[in-house]
């Protein structure tokens, strides 16, 4: 994923100003002219020199997702897991190891899966349902780099209404037409057919799936798209619950944003870009606070 000029124009105020002032003092003449000159940074996805380079970011990257997911008390015991697809070998993906906290996980504990279940890097155990399902989603979708699922409250509480989420918000619009629902459970995912069922409900496209009686996973091109999407679909269920539960006549008294609106509000807030640029700040604080999970 790329962020163009053009891109970053939609989003942010850019271009610097043809005006000559001086902050009195502040800064001389000097200083003014040269600031006058500066180059406004734009943020974008880094380039790699290699693949190593390359893979020892994702699996940072990962690991600090899984310390996001920790902060907000999204770890169940053993359940949860996400994935990352290995740069070099696209068959393979790394993943977090069996019964380890998510507050805890650094990149060196991560374990490197094939896709027929084989541990490839790694001396620890794996979560069968984490292969059976990220596998699934990753041969399925090639656009899938990273992939995140969890069982938070909020997720799974919605989850069990068996219907998608509605656009009541301007954040929630950004799964408009994006997130589909599969509507069976059929117990802890430990086989293939189920895996294949849930993969065929995501679909070509979407960026996420309500599981139901279960809980959330998303996907996206990046680390950070695909974790902020888990952190907003959260807060979205948990945002519809409250609104119903406000409401007298529960959804019915729901002000849903019209299908047109909420299309077009979509394309700014549901893009890859998007998810990229709003997960920005939560990964470059949890990477502050645990410096430790780079490891």
């Amino acid at each position: 994923m790329t962020m163009s000029q053009n891109d970053v124009q939609h989003y942010a105020v850019f271009t610097r100003s043809a005006r000559k002032v001086v902050l009195s003092g502040t800064e001389t003449e000097q200083e003014a002219q040269e600031a006058e000159t500066q180059e406004i940074i734009i943020p974008r996805p880094p380039t790699f020199k290699d693949v190593h380079q390359q893979r020892v970011h994702l699996k940072q990257r990962l690991a600090i997702g899984f310390r996001l997911l920790a902060k907000y008390g999204w770890d169940e015991g053993v359940a949860g897991h996400a994935t990352v697809r290995d740069p070099e070998y696209p068959d393979l993906f790394w993943v977090n190891r069996l019964g380890q906290h998510f507050g805890t996980i650094k990149a060196s504990d991560l374990v490197l899966l094939d896709h027929e279940g084989n541990i490839v890097r790694g001396n620890r155990l794996v979560n069968k349902a984490a292969f059976m399902i990220h596998g699934a989603v990753h041969q399925a979708r090639p656009d899938a780099v990273c992939a995140v699922h969890t069982h938070s409250i909020y997720g799974k509480t919605f989850s069990s209404l068996g219907r998608p989420l509605l656009p009541i918000t301007q954040d929630a619009c950004a799964f408009y037409d994006d997130h589909s629902v599969y509507d069976q459970f059929g117990g802890v995912v430990f086989d293939a057919d189920e895996s294949h069922r849930l993969v065929t409900c995501l679909g070509p496209r979407h960026k996420a799936i309500i599981l139901q009686n279960h809980g959330l996973l998303t996907i996206g091109d990046t680390i950070e798209a695909a974790f902020w999407w888990f952190v907003a679909m959260e807060r979205s269920c948990h945002s519809q619950l409250l609104a119903e539960a406000a409401s007298v006549n529960g959804v019915h008294d729901l002000k849903v944003i019209p299908d047109e609106i909420a299309r077009a509000t979509a394309k700014d807030v549901g893009t890859s870009r998007a998810g990229f640029a709003q997960a920005m700040p939560m990964f470059d604080i949890v990477a502050r606070e645990n410096p430790e999970c780079l490891l």
